[in-house]
């Protein structure tokens, strides 16, 4: 299994590096990833030399593209969130540019915090109605008060790559259950799920044998693809759309 594993990984890191493309612009060299928005445009960031190591920002283009979209994130809930899901990578808000600083030995690294960032903000937030609606991932954490779930928020685990990755919500191990960790994804299709999946993949091989994982997708604006369940279970990530969220009620309480 971990030969296995080792492939993918493999494969990940080939095609990353041979979809990502760079092009000049003034002082600044502008990155293209293969990662897609919300528009199924390539997520880009800009990166220049600066006090003997690197800047990399997004810009501005991840708040404003919310924004424009009628996300607003001016009440304080949300910058409230918002400041977690960035201090769980590391990143730094900047009037509305997220950006973050790198020296030549942690650039990759840096880099990885600064996608996974604006993949997290993305998706957190652009479903979001105005403010006063609830959002997804609050959804989910009164749904888990209310049933007297224990566990920990946006938690941080370093994988064998030794890149980050951020998790919603960890519930501890407990006499009759293993450590549970838990992502949501407000956008189930393919690139969300891959990143989950990868997540996972990276994380399992430094956690307990024993730890699961669990994926509870919002279809409630639209059904769940069965493709995309197939990745994330094919994968061992328990995909839970949020209409069926009562069928695990006991395992994650336990």
């Amino acid at each position: 299994m971990t030969q296995d594993i080792q492939v993918l990984l493999d494969k990940y890191q080939a095609w990353l590096k041979d979809k990502t493309h760079l092009r000049q612009v003034d002082q600044w060299v502008e990155i293209t990833t293969p990662y897609l928005d919300r528009h199924n445009d390539y997520i880009q960031m800009y990166a220049r030399a600066t006090n003997g190591g690197f800047a990399l920002t997004d810009d501005g283009y991840t708040i404003r593209d919310l924004e424009l979209g009628g996300c607003k994130l001016d009440s304080t809930k949300r910058q409230d969130l918002l400041k977690m899901t960035l201090n769980g990578f590391g990143v730094q808000l900047v009037e509305d540019r997220l950006e973050v600083h790198a020296t030549p030995d942690n650039f990759p690294l840096r880099k990885h915090n600064l996608l996974q960032a604006i993949l997290a903000v993305n998706d957190l937030f652009f479903l979001a109605k105005p403010p006063g609606s609830s959002l997804f991932f609050e959804d989910v954490v009164m749904w888990l008060d209310l049933n007297d779930v224990r566990y920990t928020p946006k938690v941080k685990f370093t994988g064998k790559t030794e890149y980050d990755h951020l998790f919603d919500f960890v519930i501890p191990k407990s006499r009759s259950q293993p450590e549970r960790i838990v992502q949501t994804i407000n956008r189930p299709n393919r690139d969300t799920a891959q990143a989950v999946v990868l997540s996972w993949i990276d994380t399992k091989e430094v956690r307990s044998p024993e730890s699961r994982a669990y994926a509870f997708l919002n279809d409630s604006e639209q059904a769940v693809s069965s493709a995309v369940i197939d990745a994330l279970q094919n994968y061992d990530v328990k995909a839970i759309p949020w209409s069926k969220r009562g069928d695990v009620v006991e395992e994650l309480a336990k």
